[in-house]
């Protein structure tokens, strides 16, 4: 169908036939503009650190179609990649399964610093969490926030103009999470108070992703948004790119 066969239906027919061919929704025969992070300047380089969460079983391999992985860093980068793609910006995964804030300090200097990122976002905790649990260590939190926060001050040092964007850690009552509630509940909050702290001393945006989950599992049942109470389902994924694209563009602007 041609603009102008398509300026000739109703506005609500063309919406459907956009949503049904992925043309986006159209006014006219234009597609809603979306707005572009200010930080996703020309040339930027936008890294994703983290763990299982971020690493979405990407490729380790210079393989363009799976490099990313699968999740909201692959949904960010998808939509901006071919959004703007004068702007010739590179997304960076270097997310590792598995790991914490110790793992992401013995790796730093290669999988960080080296790569001078211009944006980088950082999502960890759940596994310092998860062995601080089954350790029963009650000074967990407090050694995550000493690691985490020694590695942002290096981070600054190395990179003074990087634009930091930290990701507070979640779950849902379901899989793992289910089988002590109550336990798993009143720690994370006390993870996400770090990263609050931390996004305050750094002067970073926090994506406040509990907030978001408790919010959705109005809507529908906690295991269609993270099957396991940790590993979000596609649709998780989906709510988490909406939501760091809505923080990063409310601090830093568009």
């Amino acid at each position: 169908m041609n603009n102008h066969t398509m300026d000739q239906l109703p506005r609500v027919a063309r919406i459907l036939w956009a949503a049904v061919f992925g043309l986006g929704v159209l006014v006219s025969a234009e597609p809603v503009a979306l707005a572009v992070p200010a930080i996703f300047t020309p040339g930027a380089t936008i890294l994703f650190q983290g763990d299982s969460i971020t690493d979405g079983n990407r490729g380790r391999s210079t393989d363009p179609n799976h490099i990313l992985g699968h999740g909201y860093q692959f949904s960010i980068a998808a939509r901006y990649g071919a959004l703007v793609p004068e702007r010739k910006l590179t997304f960076i995964n270097r997310g590792e399964s598995c790991h914490t804030v110790a793992h992401l300090a013995q790796r730093w200097q290669r999988d960080t610093l080296d790569l001078k990122p211009d944006v980088l976002s950082i999502l960890i905790g759940i596994n310092d969490l998860g062995g601080a649990i089954n350790a029963k260590n009650s000074q967990g939190a407090e050694q995550y926030e000493q690691a985490y926060d020694a590695l942002l001050a290096s981070t600054v040092a190395a990179l003074p103009k990087v634009h930091l964007v930290l990701a507070e850690p979640f779950i849902l009552p379901v899989g793992i999470c289910a089988q002590s509630v109550a336990t798993w509940s009143q720690e994370v909050k006390k993870y996400q108070a770090v990263v609050m702290r931390l996004g305050a001393k750094y002067k970073a945006p926090v994506v406040l992703y509990q907030k978001m989950f408790t919010e959705a599992v109005k809507r529908a049942p906690a295991e269609y948004w993270i099957w396991d109470g940790i590993h979000p389902t596609y649709a998780g994924h989906g709510l988490m790119a909406e939501e760091w694209l809505r923080t990063v563009t409310a601090f830093y602007g568009k």
